[in-house]
């Protein structure tokens, strides 16, 4: 990937952009071997490639600048205030989004937040679109409610401007420091979600509801869940129950259910739920319970184990207490999804029962030494011993 703001030294986030990105993948398995050594993996599978530019669908945009003319972008370490508003990460279809956002932020008058003077309201624009239908979310992040008029009364400019925006919100964060959103979200459209669907299953995005930036390899990671499931019930025999732990808006438990299975997500997040319990009832899944819980507290409070548990952590991962708890469970199959290869080395070894069958790193943030890692887990004392393999 060719980006002129990296090689002039603007924006140096996408960290690895000066090597090959076939020495990026290699190098990234080369680390992810290493802390798993330890556990000895079965089975090491190849790395699943990302594309190397245009696939992040998720923008987050400081607004810098002035009123008269705003940037969309970072500040970088020399204090200097880039405009990304062409990063080559995002689609083509983003840059004319951007564009038309500048002319609403001087429409609807709204001045950039300024960090050292505490002045101003604008403080970041996000920007979501879904891979199926090319429609859009927009947020606007402000200091707090004076400019929410304005903004809803310029509204259906940008609408008329943008056919494809699908939902709008503005969310209020107050607080005089470097933190994304606040809690409270205002939602301006009659649509208060954003239609996706990955691999047939439709997923509903709401504002605040976490959702992976790069759409196709959430697909392959989750057709990949599936698949080696699937496999598992070929030798082993259906499951009948299912845990899908920090599940968002459903996007395993969706993939991985089948009619007459019982799947149950956990998630503290209550919009992610009602987006989940959406899918759900779409999908004609009726044995399907998602609720909006702690995840650990739920485990915790649990009597008997899952046939099949899957866990889709944070990057600090599991903890301690919860792998004490899975533990106890003792469900016999483990599918554990992880954004941070240490942390997961961490929860591996708190799982004092259970080996590592199966590995596949999938490369969900090119060009910078970030990646996901899907597992296969089994607990050592299964009683069927049915070696799985691919």
């Amino acid at each position: 990937m060719q980006c002129h703001h990296f090689q002039a030294k603007r924006c140096q986030s996408c960290q690895w952009l000066a090597k090959p990105y076939p020495q990026q993948l290699a190098d990234k398995q080369q680390q992810l071997t290493a802390l798993l050594t330890a556990f000895q993996p079965e089975q090491m599978l190849a790395p699943v490639a990302s594309a190397e530019q245009g696939f992040r669908y998720k923008a987050k945009m400081v607004v810098l600048g002035t009123l008269d003319d705003p940037i969309l972008g970072i500040v970088n370490a020399q204090g200097e205030q880039v405009d990304l508003a062409d990063c080559p990460l995002y689609p083509n279809s983003f840059a004319p989004v951007f564009a038309l956002c500048k002319d609403f932020i001087r429409r609807a008058n709204l001045t950039p937040y300024d960090i050292a003077s505490r002045l101003g309201e604008l403080k970041y624009i996000l920007l979501s679109q879904s891979l199926h239908s090319g429609r859009f979310m927009l947020r606007f992040v402000l200091r707090s409610k004076n400019c929410l008029a304005s903004v809803t009364k310029h509204l259906p400019w940008l609408a008329q401007q943008l056919p494809e925006l699908e939902l709008c919100s503005v969310n209020i964060q107050p607080a005089a420091a470097a933190i994304l959103e606040g809690p409270q979200e205002i939602v301006l459209t009659a649509q208060t979600v954003l239609a996706e669907q990955l691999n047939q299953v439709p997923l509903y995005l709401q504002p605040q509801s976490f959702f992976q930036t790069q759409p196709v390899m959430a697909a392959n990671l989750y057709q990949t869940a599936a698949r080696w499931a699937a496999e598992l019930q070929q030798q082993l025999g259906e499951f009948q129950q299912i845990w899908d732990l920090f599940c968002g808006v459903g996007g395993f438990g969706l993939h991985l259910v089948k009619p007459g299975q019982t799947l149950v997500g956990i998630e503290i997040a209550p919009a992610a739920i009602a987006s989940a319990k959406r899918s759900a009832a779409e999908l004609g899944l009726a044995d399907v319970s998602f609720q909006a819980l702690d995840a650990s507290a739920f485990a915790n409070a649990a009597a008997k184990a899952p046939d099949l548990l899957v866990v889709n952590p944070p990057r600090r991962g599991l903890g301690a207490a919860l792998c004490q708890d899975i533990d106890r469970l003792a469900p016999d199959w483990l599918l554990y999804s992880s954004c941070n290869a240490a942390t997961l080395a961490q929860d591996l070894a708190g799982l004092k029962h259970y080996k590592l069958i199966k590995v596949q790193l999938f490369d969900m943030f090119a060009h910078s030494s970030h990646y996901e890692v899907l597992n296969l887990v089994q607990r050592v004392n299964v009683k069927d011993t049915a070696q799985f393999v691919s």
